[in-house]
């Protein structure tokens, strides 16, 4: 994959991974970190049609400004099988690399 990660949507992959799960992960974050990685639709009804890596889901926007533990199970899952995560080459920063 040839996607890039600023500082910010690495951050944000962070925290999705992170152990113990984080409650303060803010819904504006993962579109925005979604969007950089795969495709984010928002439907006419409010729903959010995200792809990422041959994985689809519809989901809700967050009722709060946080995302849901669920919500954050969901992500790390499409992540993770598009080959992102902490771990993952794709969310490393390399020497010489701009965000």
């Amino acid at each position: 994959m040839t996607n890039h990660l600023n500082n910010h949507h690495r951050d944000t992959v962070a925290a999705i991974f992170a152990h113990p799960t984080s409650h303060n992960i803010r819904w504006v974050d993962v579109v925005s970190l979604l969007s950089a990685v795969g495709e984010v639709e928002e439907k006419h009804d409010g729903r959010f049609r995200i792809t990422v890596g041959a994985e689809i889901e519809v989901f809700d926007r967050s009722h709060h400004k946080d995302i849901s533990i669920e919500q954050v199970i969901d992500f790390r899952r499409m992540l993770k099988h598009a080959g992102y995560g902490p771990d993952a080459p794709n969310t490393v920063k390399t020497p010489g690399q701009e965000d």
